[in-house]
């Protein structure tokens, strides 16, 4: 108490300042109505940015929680779009068997490799999840590559910038296709190899999946950019502009095709008949 009592008599002079200056201010604010104006504005934009700035804060502190819900849903409406068309035309089957041919999972890309010519794409979700490899990945925009191997938590991709991926692809609202492959110099584009020379097509095409157990039909993959001609066969070498920027990659969803065991073990006896003794 001492101290206190000490200190208002060292520092009086200021104090009985400050006393005046604060009586001063408040009767110059309520006699007169602009600076009274003045003040409220003042504190109404302190107010106003303080709250602006805790609803930013809350806000992004938020975005972890509203990016997943948003991931469930796309989940949830790729699960029905995939489905949708298979439905259609398996009314038949799908009377005596529930089961969807298609399961989404939704993971993140952790690693994501672009600069050479065997790329592979890492992401977090692994045999845990339900990641097998051969299973196909895609993300809002396209298509992305397909999984390689997998781990308890994690699996490698096959990126469709790999100049080992085959995937067939073909022009939209058409049954024509050809086998996607990449010659190793551009990230934005990749080329369609073995299209028939029947096929109607011009710049600017949609090229989509088609007539591949990995992916559904009809995923966006790009837009023809150029066309080649090779006169010493019937096929034509496609450039394709991607969709996907493949350099920025985040989070992406992982086709589980529930008949492709079934569709594989078949395309097996068929081609290896069993040999007759």
């Amino acid at each position: 108490m001492q101290y206190y009592i000490k200190f208002i008599i060292k520092n009086s002079h200021l104090l009985l300042f400050l006393l005046l200056f604060g009586v001063g201010v408040f009767f110059t604010i309520n006699g007169h109505n602009y600076h009274k104006s003045k003040i409220i504005n003042s504190s109404n934009q302190m107010v106003g940015s303080i709250y602006e700035t805790t609803n930013e804060a809350t806000s992004f502190f938020g975005l972890k929680d509203e990016n997943k819900k948003l991931l469930d849903e796309n989940k949830k409406l790729k699960t029905l779009l995939f489905n949708k068309q298979d439905t259609i035309e398996n009314k038949k089957y799908f009377a005596k068997n529930s089961q969807r041919t298609y399961d989404i999972i939704v993971s993140k890309v952790i690693i994501n490799k672009y600069s050479s010519y065997n790329n592979y794409i890492t992401i977090n979700g692994g045999y845990k999840d339900g990641l097998k490899k051969e299973m196909g990945v895609v993300n809002s925009k396209g298509i992305v590559g397909i999984v390689e191997n997998t781990s308890k938590n994690y699996a490698t991709v096959m990126s469709v910038l790999n100049v080992k991926s085959k995937i067939n692809a073909k022009v939209k609202n058409s049954n024509h296709f050809g086998e996607l492959n990449w010659n190793g110099k551009s990230t934005g584009f990749i080329q369609l190899i073995d299209l028939p020379r029947l096929t109607t097509i011009k710049v600017g095409d949609t090229i989509v999946t088609g007539n591949t157990i990995f992916f559904p039909d009809d995923i966006n993959i790009g837009v023809i950019h150029k066309v080649y001609t090779d006169q010493k066969t019937n096929y034509f070498t496609l450039d394709i502009k991607l969709f996907n920027d493949m350099t920025n990659l985040n989070s992406v969803y992982v086709i589980r095709n529930n008949r492709k065991d079934e569709i594989e073990s078949l395309i097996e006896k068929t081609e290896k008949p069993e040999v007759k003794e």
